[in-house]
């Protein structure tokens, strides 16, 4: 059964053509912008001069960060454990409307083009570089894990090397990403959307016609155990349950969609508050999309091999190689299309890198520059284009450095629960407790860092206990029968396969460690908060809670849906804070919009919004 073969010319050619789309789209954007460059300079090359529109920048939201890891990963966790993974997809929907109601109104009515800029505004300078290098490091790692993702699955089917596909899709983003800012970015994502899109469809066609259509998929799948939705064991040491998905996947969610640069950026682009809010419910119709069908490929995959398993069998050498080895199988025999899927997870790749290096770019201008220099506006200008440059580079060495991780959704997310959790607790410090000041939310994101480093080292040590390791069982009857194996090679396979045996003695402390890999991210935002809220008040931070300005706050008992809750219980949430205008402020954040030709730029019109706050002596700038 060994399928690994070299790509046709035709699966060539198609490769050629997504690649030079990508391309000709930079350079189309890098020429239309360059016309009113002195004009709008980098406003235009980050943000597009705030005049994005929120289909776009849906569609770019949906591909951006749930690209390349959903095309190879997605599938095998659900060809692994079964369908209980859709949770996500509720979860997401949670998000969506806090995103919305929260995060958004409050970073736009800023006029802000770096999240970060936000914690400088609410507690002080060092925090807000301390929160770009704690995003750029994320961001870096995470870069480097989706490069090597789509770079391997070639290397499994292409006679190109690894790290020559590394470089391919490296320089391609380097190249339309450096020419065409963050509307190439977009208009790529948009393209490299269909194209994965498109993809998915053709496997889930093919795969299903195969097999007797997509009923006998799932009746192969549910004598398979693979179909159970509702499992809501509350133990967080299980590795997918109802709550492990809610809970860990809405914080892994907000850490992303509600204060990441990447994100924020684009909501920061489009063309008012309410268009920003719509990208963000278009990316939920479209993530359901895109998680949709790669549950549904995971059950085709096993349905497939149900017999056979390849993982257990040893026919691929990692889990993240089994989605290209099965396209081979499905699509080798008709040219053009195993290029055409291969190319679905190449423009997964380049969406994911493009976002993250333009992101990163921009942050390093805004937050670690600017602040600190007084250039003209065309040397930060071209400044913008060298740094783009040298982050894909840097993207392209840490690709290598991510050959030494596990499978590509565990090390995904560990990398984002040991950073992204706690950037995302110093965010919802500043935002809902006003005692919280600048010692405890930096001595609190150390904190939780700390808690996440603690449970990756833990995990080394003292590997998933067998009784929560809960990955369904496999067969290779007729992987053996075609390799004229023996029996006892079956028994091998088998035992290899088990998690760690039952007699090996562990600690108490190993059950800590347990955890499923989605709580990562939940232990070490509650760890900073937690820890940032006792330093706050043991600094005085209870004393100075009046000090801050309403618009940096956000209260939940002030919202529009708690109008019917009495006055001094809404006093009591808002733990003493000076809110004296709440109509006022809310009517700022929530309807500030910037309408085009009106000679105002967003600004400008968030000033005018709070002009009145200032005129009565009541903010301190």
């Amino acid at each position: 059964m060994d399928v690994k073969r070299s790509l046709g010319t035709a699966d060539y050619a198609v490769f050629s053509i997504v690649l030079g789309v990508s391309a000709a789209i930079g350079i189309f954007h890098s020429y239309s912008d360059f016309r009113n460059w002195k004009k709008n300079g980098g406003d235009q090359y980050f943000t597009g001069g705030g005049k994005l529109h929120m289909i776009p920048v849906g569609f770019s939201l949906s591909v951006s960060f749930m690209s390349a890891i959903t095309v190879l990963g997605t599938p095998v966790e659900v060809y692994r454990f079964g369908v209980m993974y859709s949770w996500l997809i509720v979860a997401l929907l949670i998000v969506t409307v806090v995103v919305t109601e929260v995060f958004i109104p409050t970073f736009y009515s800023m006029g802000i083009k770096s999240t970060y800029e936000y914690l400088e505004k609410r507690f002080n300078r060092a925090t807000r570089i301390l929160g770009t290098l704690c995003y750029i490091a994320q961001t870096a790692l995470y870069l480097g894990l989706v490069v090597y993702g789509p770079s391997l699955a070639l290397s499994e089917v292409t006679d190109l090397g690894l790290w020559v596909s590394v470089l391919v899709t490296g320089f391609v983003c380097i190249f339309y990403t450096t020419l065409g800012g963050i509307k190439a970015v977009i208009w790529t994502d948009v393209f490299q959307a269909l194209i994965m899109l498109s993809g998915f469809m053709a496997l889930v066609i093919r795969g299903s016609q195969k097999l007797g259509g997509y009923g006998e998929v799932w009746r192969i799948c549910k004598e398979g155990n693979r179909t159970d939705l509702f499992d809501f064991n509350p133990d967080p040491r299980y590795r997918n349950t109802v709550w492990t998905l809610l809970i860990g996947g809405a914080f892994m969610w907000m850490g992303l969609y509600g204060v990441n640069q990447a994100q924020v950026q684009r909501y920061l682009g489009c063309k008012s508050l309410k268009q920003a809010k719509g990208a963000v419910v278009l990316n939920w119709f479209g993530l359901l999309l895109i998680l949709s069908l790669n549950v549904i490929i995971g059950c085709i995959m096993y349905a497939y091999y149900v017999t056979c398993d390849p993982i257990s069998a040893k026919l691929v050498n990692r889990r993240d190689q089994l989605l290209p080895y099965w396209t081979l199988e499905l699509f080798g025999d008709s040219p053009g299309f195993t290029g055409f899927i291969m190319s679905a997870i190449f423009a997964g790749s380049l969406s994911t890198v493009s976002t993250g290096i333009n992101s990163m770019a921009c942050v390093t201008i805004e937050d670690l520059i600017k602040p600190f220099t007084k250039w003209e506006k065309k040397t930060y200008d071209y400044l913008s284009y060298v740094i783009v440059f040298l982050y894909g580079l840097v993207t392209i060495f840490l690709a290598y450095l991510s050959s030494n991780f596990g499978g590509l959704i565990t090390a995904a997310y560990s990398v984002l629960g040991i950073i992204s959790g706690p950037v995302l607790g110093v965010f919802m410090l500043g935002l809902f407790f006003p005692f919280a000041n600048s010692i405890g939310a930096i001595l609190g994101l150390f904190g939780g860092m700390g808690v996440g480093i603690w449970i990756q080292f833990g995990k080394k040590f003292y590997p998933k206990s067998p009784v929560f390791y809960d990955q369904k069982p496999f067969s290779i009857a007729e992987c053996i029968q075609a390799a004229n194996i023996t029996v006892p090679a079956l028994s091998a396979v088998n035992a290899s396969s088990s998690a760690i045996s039952a007699d090996v003695v562990r600690p108490a402390i190993a059950d800590w460690y347990d955890i499923s890999y989605l709580y990562h991210n939940v232990y070490a935002c509650l760890g900073t908060i937690v820890l940032g809220l006792i330093i706050s008040l043991l600094t005085g931070g209870w004393k100075t809670r009046k000090d801050v300005e309403s618009k940096y706050l956000y209260f939940c008992c002030d919202h529009g849906f708690c109008s019917c809750v009495p006055g001094k219980i809404r006093k009591m949430c808002r733990c003493g804070a000076e809110v004296d205008d709440v109509d006022d402020v809310s009517k700022a954040r929530y309807n500030v919009q910037s309408s085009a030709g009106d000679g105002q730029t967003k600004k400008e019109e968030v000033n005018a919004a709070f002009e009145y706050k200032e005129s009565e002596g009541e903010t301190k700038m």
